[in-house]
C-alpha cells in the first residue's frame, strides 16, 4: 500500500476514536471530507444530577397500658417526612468555534436537562395503643395524640442549559473538477446549512410526601392478658390421618367512636376494634380412604379457624375427596371415604363411534377406572357438512360445517357399563340428513366430572366421516 494513503488512513483512525483531538479549522479536513466523514461542532452540556428523595418520618411508638383511673397523656404521633433537594441545572452546552466553509451540514451542541427534583419524604404514620380496662369511664382520663407526620416538599426540576447558535446559518462552497484550461474542467457552487443546537428540557417537580396515617386503638375490656392466636395450621397431608389439631383465634369487633371514649383532645382514627370473645375448635381428619394417604400428595395443608368457628381446610387442588362432617363439641371430623387425583378422573378416552340414523352412537371408556365414584355430565356439540349427495367428502374445509346441536345430553340418553360410556347422538334433536352415511361431522364431548366439591371439565373431539 502507498505510504501516502497508509497515512492519511491513519489520521483517519484516530479522528474517528478521538473526534474532540480535531481542530475546528485546519488543513486536516481535507483528506476527511473527501471520505465522507460529517461531525457536529462543540459539546453537548451535561444533564442535571436529579435530587435526593427526602427521608420517610419515623412511625410513632405503640403502647399498651392498662386504664386504672389514674391520667395519663401519651405522645405517639408520627414524625414528619423530610423535604427532598432540588435537581442540579443542566449545563449550557461547550459551543467552541464554528468551522468555517466546510463541506458539510452542522449542527450545533445541545444543552443538558435539568435534573428531575426528588419526592418528599413519607410522612411517618401514628402509633398504635392498647387499653386494658374494666371500667368504661376510666378511658375517659387517657389523652392521646397519633397523628400522621406531615409529609416533605418536593424538590424542584432543574434549570434547562442553553444549546448553542450558529453564527453563519449558511454558506456556498465552489468545488471543481478536472484541471484547469482542459475541457473536463468544471465547478459548481454546493449549499449547506447549520442547525441550532436545542436547549434542554427543564427537570420536572418531585411529588409531595404523603401524610402519615392516625394511629390506631384497640380496647379489651378484661385485666388479664390475652392469649396468642393460632387461627392457621400449615401441615403436609401425611401428617393429617387420625390427628387432633387445635385451633383458636381472638375474635375483634370494629367500631367507630374512638375520640369519643378518650380525653377530650385526644387525636386518633375514629374507627377502633374491641376485644370480643375467644374461639377454641379442634380439627381431625378421619381417613376411610383404602389407598394411603401419603400415595395422593404429600403438600402442605392449610387448616383454618373462621370468625364463625367453624373450621375450613384447603386440600391441594389435586386431590379430590368425598366425605362427611361430624360435630362433635368443639371438636370437627371429616370422615373421608373416597378420595382420587383429579388426574385419574380425567381420562376418558373415545372408544367407538357407529350406526347411523337413529341409531348414531358415540362410545367413551375410562381409564382411570373411577367412573363408581365420579359424577358425569356430558355436553356436545355436533357439526356436520351438508347433506348433499354431490358433495365431494375428499374436498372439505372447516366453513363447509354448520352446528347441527350443542347442549347437554340428556342423562337417558347416556347408558354406562362399568367404565364405558355411551351416548346415543342419533335420538338428539338433530335432522335425519344430518345422521347419514357418508356426511362428514366434528364432534365435541365436553364431560363434566365431579366428586364432593370438586369438579373438572375434560373435551374429547371426533373428527370423521359416518361410517357407510
Amino acid at each position: 500500500m502507498p505510504t501516502h494513503l497508509l497515512s492519511k488512513l491513519s489520521i483517519f483512525l484516530i479522528i474517528l476514536t478521538f473526534p474532540d483531538f480535531l481542530p475546528p479549522t485546519q488543513s486536516i479536513f481535507c483528506p476527511l471530507i473527501a471520505w465522507g466523514l460529517e461531525r457536529d461542532f462543540g459539546r453537548d452540556g451535561q444533564d442535571g444530577n436529579s435530587g435526593r428523595t427526602g427521608k420517610s418520618g419515623r412511625n410513632g411508638d405503640s403502647q399498651t397500658i392498662s386504664a386504672d383511673g389514674e391520667s395519663v397523656n401519651l405522645e405517639l404521633s408520627g414524625e414528619d417526612g423530610q423535604d427532598a433537594e432540588d435537581g442540579d441545572d443542566g449545563d449550557d452546552a461547550f459551543c467552541g468555534r464554528q468551522p468555517q466553509d466546510v463541506e458539510r451540514n452542522l449542527r450545533a451542541a445541545n444543552g443538558g436537562d435539568g435534573g428531575r427534583g426528588g419526592n418528599g419524604g413519607k410522612g411517618g404514620d401514628g402509633g398504635s395503643l392498647t387499653v386494658y380496662y374494666s371500667n368504661p369511664a376510666d378511658l375517659r382520663k387517657i389523652l392521646v395524640r397519633a397523628n400522621g407526620g406531615e409529609g416533605g416538599r418536593a424538590g424542584r426540576g432543574g434549570n434547562a442549559g442553553y444549546g448553542c447558535e450558529c453564527r453563519r446559518e449558511r454558506w456556498e462552497v465552489k468545488t471543481c473538477t478536472g484541471t484547469p484550461g482542459s475541457p473536463d474542467y468544471k465547478c459548481k457552487n454546493r449549499t449547506f446549512n447549520c442547525t441550532d443546537g436545542r436547549d434542554g428540557s427543564r427537570g420536572s417537580n418531585g411529588s409531595d410526601g404523603s401524610k402519615g396515617r392516625l394511629g390506631s386503638l384497640t380496647l379489651i375490656n378484661r385485666k388479664e392478658p390475652l392469649a396468642e392466636d393460632t387461627p392457621t395450621l400449615k401441615v403436609a397431608m401425611s401428617e393429617l390421618k387420625d390427628r387432633v389439631f387445635q385451633l383458636s383465634k381472638n375474635k375483634w369487633d370494629i367500631r367507630t367512636g374512638a375520640t369519643s371514649l378518650l380525653a377530650p383532645g385526644s387525636v386518633i382514627n375514629n374507627e377502633y376494634r374491641e376485644f370480643d370473645r375467644r374461639l377454641e375448635s379442634a380439627f381431625q381428619l378421619v381417613w376411610n380412604e383404602p389407598q394411603p394417604i401419603s400415595s395422593l400428595s404429600n403438600e402442605k395443608v392449610s387448616i383454618n379457624l373462621e370468625d364463625n368457628e367453624q373450621i375450613k381446610v384447603d386440600l391441594p387442588k389435586d386431590v379430590w375427596v368425598k366425605g362427611e362432617e361430624l360435630q362433635q363439641n368443639n371438636l370437627t371430623k371429616f370422615v373421608v371415604s373416597n378420595a382420587i387425583r383429579q388426574s385419574d378422573a380425567t381420562k376418558l378416552q373415545l372408544a367407538e363411534f357407529a350406526g347411523s340414523g337413529s341409531n348414531l352412537k358415540l362410545s367413551l371408556v375410562d381409564l382411570g377406572g373411577k367412573s363408581d365414584l365420579v359424577s358425569t355430565q356430558f355436553s356436545i356439540k355436533y357439526l356436520s357438512t351438508p347433506s348433499d349427495a354431490r358433495f365431494n367428502r375428499f374436498n372439505v374445509s372447516i366453513s363447509d360445517f354448520r352446528t347441527r346441536y350443542e347442549g347437554k345430553v340428556p342423562a337417558e340418553l347416556v347408558s354406562r357399563q362399568k367404565n364405558r360410556f355411551t351416548i346415543n347422538i342419533g335420538k338428539l334433536p338433530i335432522s335425519a340428513e344430518y345422521l347419514q352415511t357418508g356426511i362428514p361431522v366434528d364432534i365435541e364431548i365436553v364431560a363434566n366430572r365431579s366428586l364432593g366439591s370438586r369438579t373438572a371439565d375434560q373435551k374429547i373431539n371426533y373428527q370423521g366421516e359416518i361410517a357407510r
